[in-house]
């Protein structure tokens, strides 16, 4: 079985933060962050909320596609987001 990448969007509650990151794991990941696990920033700003994410079999094409969507401004990552998720329903349970 091939290897396979996540990058991934969480937002809180409210959807005032966002949160770009990248996993090979994402089911366990997004588990973590909903959990509060490993403290940090997703701990602090209660982000819970699977809205996005990609998949890759490469994992220098997810770290550059991470680091690309990090740079951009907040708009471009709402835009992302709403292009895939328009609800920004919690996206875990699909998972």
């Amino acid at each position: 079985m091939d290897a396979q990448y996540y990058v991934y969007i969480m937002t809180n509650k409210h959807h005032t933060v966002l949160y770009t990151g990248v996993t090979n794991d994402l089911k366990r990941r997004a588990y973590e962050h909903r959990e509060g696990l490993g403290g940090g920033f997703t701990s602090k700003y209660n982000v819970r909320k699977l809205v996005y994410y990609e998949i890759t079999q490469d994992v220098h094409a997810a770290i550059a596609r991470e680091k690309q969507i990090k740079a951009g401004s907040r708009g471009k990552k709402i835009e992302l987001v709403d292009s895939m998720n328009p609800q920004r329903k919690d996206l875990y349970s699909d998972l």
